[in-house]
């Protein structure tokens, strides 16, 4: 994130704070005390001076978190093709901001935080550049991944640990109780999540966004073709030609469909209609628009009233 020349945020080549250190290093902004700007390391070693209140907050692509604390961002992740639309009721009249964050764009803004998710991000002396304009922290991928580790980090730096916490709490029992329901309506059945975009096919991976809520946060049971992606080139979605698709075994399937209308001559092919799930009419269409292809407490919850409504009959 951008640190005023006033506020000063240099980076320590010598720290080996990582993902845990950024992570630790947020929870223990304590929450319960009045708010005082706090300097804390982020996860590339960056000691990085907290406002006391920041107001114009700048997370790109970690609204889902921003918004869960009760803030609402500066500007709004987008793409070519559109924003985080599930998150459009909470993002009303929150101008949007390229995904690559321009530095002309987020000097506009006139951020006093920002927060940067992965790494990658920030390569090539874009970290020095952010950090002329505001206090900079990056998450670092291992938090970046675990959208409860990013809300509880975020949280300490908006010194709101408490409303992270509690959160999570009301997602966790919302969880459990999607759980009992859907082992009671399809107990052991297999359920997979792909996506269609531009005529190809992709399926998530198990242990993050859609993956994450239905096999591990719900307990469905992955299918063949998600527990046999070579761990080497695991990827959020993973391509799978259509050849591959032949062998798919899933019980159900959740079909993410950005192609809309253009997907009716994909999904006329021999392959995918030989599908055990095709065949059964067990597939279950969900526009991109909706919250399938993120992560965060307001995405999973979503995925979680979907899936009530798709599988429990």
């Amino acid at each position: 994130m951008l640190v005023l020349s006033a506020c000063g945020s240099k980076s320590d080549n010598s720290a080996n704070g990582g993902a845990n250190t950024a992570a630790n290093n947020g929870r223990n902004a304590a929450a319960n005390e009045p708010a005082k700007e706090k300097v804390v390391k982020d996860a590339m070693g960056h000691d990085v001076t907290i406002p006391a209140e920041p107001k114009r907050i700048l997370a790109s692509y970690l609204e889902d978190q921003i918004v869960t604390l009760g803030e609402k961002p500066v500007a709004q992740w987008s793409v070519a093709n559109g924003t985080q639309d599930y998150l459009a009721p909470q993002l009303k009249d929150v101008p949007t901001i390229g995904w690559d964050l321009p530095v002309e764009n987020v000097l506009s803004f006139t951020p006093d935080l920002i927060v940067i998710g992965s790494e990658s991000a920030v390569q090539k002396g874009l970290y020095e550049q952010y950090a002329k304009i505001a206090p900079t922290y990056v998450l670092g991928d291992k938090v970046n991944n675990d959208w409860r580790e990013a809300l509880k980090t975020i949280g300490g730096l908006l010194n709101k640990g408490d409303e992270a916490d509690k959160a999570i709490a009301d997602y966790d029992a919302k969880a459990a109780d999607t759980k009992a329901k859907l082992a009671t309506a399809i107990d052991k059945q297999s359920v997979a999540v792909l996506w269609l975009v531009a005529k190809n096919f992709y399926i998530v991976d198990e242990t993050k966004s859609a993956g994450a809520v239905l096999y591990k946060d719900l307990g469905l049971t992955p299918p063949n073709l998600v527990t046999e992606i070579p761990e080497k080139t695991k990827a959020t979605w993973n391509p799978v030609a259509m050849e591959k698709l032949a062998e798919l075994t899933a019980d159900h399937i959740i079909l993410v469909n950005s192609d809309k209308s253009d997907a009716a001559e994909t999904l006329k092919n021999p392959v995918w209609q030989n599908i055990p799930a095709v065949k059964n009419k067990h597939v279950y269409e969900v526009p991109a628009s909706s919250s399938w292809l993120y992560s965060g407490k307001i995405a999973g919850e979503r995925m979680m009233d979907d899936a009530i409504k798709l599988l429990v009959k």
